[in-house]
């Protein structure tokens, strides 16, 4: 990446811009503009995040904002109410407080003198949903959003469930904002009252696992805040950005296909990162591409965008199963329109013999009755830590599974788009599940993961109104695997592989469910096969890095733990993402994540999830730490949560709370 650090124009930074809500609450803002914005007003561009500017995205933030600044741009990133540096309590994600706050910031920054009136809203994740779900709202000056790893649906492509199931991210994101709000504000940035706000935070947290848990179909919480209720309101010019190694790369689709304003897609082979430092490589100038982006929206330049192809794809080559990459080979593919014409149907079937093919051909019952811990292969929901968290080899989880195989591959096949897998089977429980995964075998029989997708059985005809099984008694299922762009070279075998359990991506069902399948086929969105890029991009470029010393090294681990008496599988992750402190303003933060992730093959009910995350901010004789400490398992009818957060100055503890939580299960 290369580092710019002579920019067009002059740029000035306010670490902490006061902008009060009608209610008087006070949010605080780092703002990065033209020295002479005063003068030569400009547009702005807004992050309204909970992920504390001062320490938690002080790193992008550092490569992304100056940069707009130096090119003429007021850059405002803000602290949510409730918390880093800001006024005010935070209930949940996505409120209607939230979402009214953003508008409040944006018509008061469209109304400073050194704005032109005009303002754009960008984010990754959290401020990628929350650019989307104002841009709802229709305020008024708010031309244009850039949205990054984000959804338009807030049940079916979140962290929370996924095909009706309830996603162990749930747990493990709900574990994360209850160690990242539950932080103190800088005294240096909002003086004596550091204290008072910090203990107003920590006694009104909320224990999301279990709000999130509360709602288990897809009901009026979820509809609220999901734009794909009504895509027609947003009027925003919308760039929507997506990454293959990330869990938020569907919405990408959806969104280019059904906003009127203009739209456009990019979809490269990141994780869950800003696309000019993502991995794995390559990377793209991306600020350059927003650049062009806001300059069409905001400036009213001719950048061309609007003739840009309507949705511009890596297609990955294939590549031997690895849970991490540090870079995957392909090529650039540009489709002018999208849905595309250019891609076609191929359908393929399940037959006896395991095998899958071009032909029809007759399914004699074949058993599935996975153990539980199917599914340790899998990596990450959301790969975001740069650990080890991409699937592996796929051969154990393989040998768990019912698996049918094409013949090696005379031709290669480029997937493009979401393949779509139809299933005749019955189960002989009332509550069951399954987990679809489509692979790529290599000649020396290793397995990589292409796509997957999961479906609550109960939920076959919709998410709104789950009805149980009969025993017994054969459905036929739709479920569509997460979108890909992918190469199947000559010689390879695609596999479709089909099991009862995928822990722990998704909690088991409450009992051992045995699927018998009758029939089924795969419908693969191929694209004519191709070599060389098709659309090219810029080389990443970026501000100067964020100026730290590093006071204790990162590192990452994931470890499978088996006990060989009791049969327990236990996958154990740390995250320890190290103690810098900021040369500018001289706070040393740090953190550790721990999860830990326990289950018996033959026993869904001996399922648990525990997480425990520490967190330390100290300058100059001032220290702070919490501890938090979330919990879950069920029996038959009802889930257990239990939740703890311990926060201590020095090493005197100022505060405890726990939380516990009785949620009965809904056809889960």
């Amino acid at each position: 990446m290369k580092t710019v650090t002579e920019f067009p124009r002059k740029v000035i930074e306010n670490p902490d811009m006061g902008i009060v809500m009608p209610d008087g609450c006070r949010l605080s803002a780092r703002v990065w503009m033209p020295a002479d914005a005063d003068k030569n007003p400009v547009p702005v561009i807004l992050e309204h995040l909970p992920y504390r500017k001062r320490d938690g995205t002080t790193a992008r933030d550092s490569l992304t904002h100056p940069y707009f600044a130096g090119h003429g741009y007021a850059c405002i990133r803000v602290d949510m109410r409730g918390n880093g540096d800001s006024e005010g309590l935070m209930e949940d994600e996505y409120t209607e407080q939230e979402l009214q706050d953003a508008c409040d910031v944006i018509a008061w920054a469209a109304a400073q003198p050194w704005c032109n009136g005009n303002v754009g809203m960008m984010g990754i994740s959290w401020g990628g949903f929350n650019s989307l779900q104002v841009a709802a709202k229709e305020p008024p000056a708010l031309k244009a959003i850039i949205t990054l790893c984000s959804t338009d649906d807030r049940y079916a492509d979140d962290i929370h469930y996924k095909g009706g199931l309830l996603l162990n991210e749930n747990l493990g994101w709900g574990s994360t904002m209850l160690s990242y709000s539950s932080r103190s504000p800088d005294p240096a940035l909002v003086g004596e009252k550091w204290k008072a706000m910090w203990l107003d935070r920590l006694e009104h947290e909320p224990f999301l696992p279990a709000v999130w848990l509360r709602h288990q179909r897809r009901d009026s919480y979820w509809k609220r805040g999901s734009v794909c209720e009504d895509f027609s309101k947003i009027k925003a010019a919308t760039l929507a950005v997506g990454g293959w190694g990330d869990a938020y790369k569907n919405a990408v689709s959806r969104l280019v296909s059904n906003i009127d304003a203009p739209a456009k897609g990019i979809v490269g082979p990141w994780i869950h990162k800003y696309p000019h430092f993502a991995v794995p490589n390559p990377a793209i100038g991306f600020l350059q591409e927003a650049l062009r982006w806001w300059g069409r929206w905001l400036k009213d330049e001719q950048t061309g965008v609007e003739n840009d192809p309507a949705m511009r794809l890596y297609v990955m080559d294939s590549a031997p199963p690895r849970d991490w990459y540090e870079e995957r080979s392909g090529r650039w593919v540009a489709e002018k329109e999208w849905p595309s014409k250019t891609i076609g149907q191929r359908r393929f079937h399940l037959a006896d013999g395991n095998r899958l093919g071009d032909e029809t051909g007759s399914l004699s019952p074949v058993k599935v009755a996975s153990p539980q811990d199917c599914g340790m292969d899998g990596g990450e929901y959301c790969a975001i830590w740069l650990g080890p968290e991409l699937p592996g080899d796929q051969r154990a989880d393989d040998a768990k599974s019912a698996c049918f195989d094409t013949e090696p591959l005379t031709a290669s096949i480029d997937i493009v788009g979401a393949p779509v897998v139809e299933l005749s089977l019955s189960a002989d429980k009332p509550v069951g599940m399954v987990a679809v995964r489509l692979c790529d075998v290599h000649p020396d029989g290793a397995s990589t993961r292409v796509t997957y997708g999961v479906l609550n059985l109960c939920h076959r005809e919709g998410h709104e109104t789950p009805k149980p099984l009969v025993p017994g008694e054969t459905v036929t299922i739709r479920l569509q695997l997460d979108d890909i762009a992918y190469q199947l070279p000559v010689g390879h075998r695609l596999r479709l592989a089909v099991s009862s359990s995928y822990w722990p991506l998704v909690w088991p069902s409450p009992e051992e469910v045995t699927l018998a399948l009758s029939g089924g086929s795969l419908s693969l969105p191929e694209r004519a096969a191709g070599t060389g890029n098709e659309v090219s991009f810029e080389g990443p470029e970026a501000a100067p890095k964020w100026r730290i010393e590093t006071v204790r090294p990162a590192s990452n681990s994931r470890k499978v733990e088996r006990n060989e008496a009791t049969g327990e599988v236990t996958l154990a992750i740390v995250d320890d993402f190290g103690e810098d402190r900021d040369l500018d303003h001289g706070l040393v933060n740090g953190g550790v994540a721990r999860e830990k992730w326990t289950i018996r093959p033959n026993d869904p009910l001996s399922a648990r999830g525990e997480t425990h995350w520490t967190s330390t901010l100290s300058r100059d004789g001032w220290s702070l730490r919490t501890e938090t400490y979330s919990s879950m398992h069920s029996d038959a009818t009802t889930f257990h949560l239990t939740g703890r957060i311990e926060a201590y100055e020095g090493d005197t503890l100022v505060f405890e709370r726990d939380f516990k939580e009785e949620i009965p299960r809904d056809f889960i």
